[in-house]
């Protein structure tokens, strides 16, 4: 823990009491902006990949444009010295795209099958059903995936 009166704290302090230049301000603007369309983006791909699988196409779409918008944000607040709590959040958003292009990914090379499931379940009416609909998709996989 650093003391009370110790220089660096000092001029952390200035530079956050010292009023920020109009480019400043307007760089900081365009980073929050980035930023919260990166969140929205990254959220809009999940949920629409929960929808249904014949959305698959867009939520293809919008994972590829929250990983571009994600490096966007990443390097400018790398770059500009944004807020811990912005790289913070534009390195789990990248992570959570990572993992989205995963599932669609796999999705796609299993469309069928997974089209079939997602039938099968809306149209179940009881866990014994649900259950059958597993199964049936268990045996619908390539052996090696079993």
């Amino acid at each position: 823990m650093k003391p009370p009166n110790d220089p660096a704290d000092r001029q952390d302090s200035r530079r956050s009491q010292q009023p920020l230049s109009d480019a400043a301000k307007a760089s900081l603007l365009k980073t929050h902006i980035l930023f919260r369309t990166f969140v929205v983006v990254v959220l809009g791909s999940f949920f629409v990949y929960q929808l249904d699988i014949n959305y698959l196409w867009l939520s293809a779409i919008l994972t590829a444009a929250a990983i571009v918008l994600g490096i966007m944000v990443l390097v400018r607040a790398a770059k500009l010295k944004e807020s811990k709590l912005v790289l913070f959040g534009a390195i789990s958003g990248l992570v959570v795209a990572a993992v989205q292009v995963l599932l669609v990914l796999t999705s796609a090379l299993f469309f069928t099958q997974v089209r079939d499931y997602q039938q099968c379940v809306r149209h179940a009416l009881t866990e014994q059903a649900a259950s059958g609909c597993r199964t049936q998709l268990e045996k619908s996989m390539p052996v090696q995936l079993r």
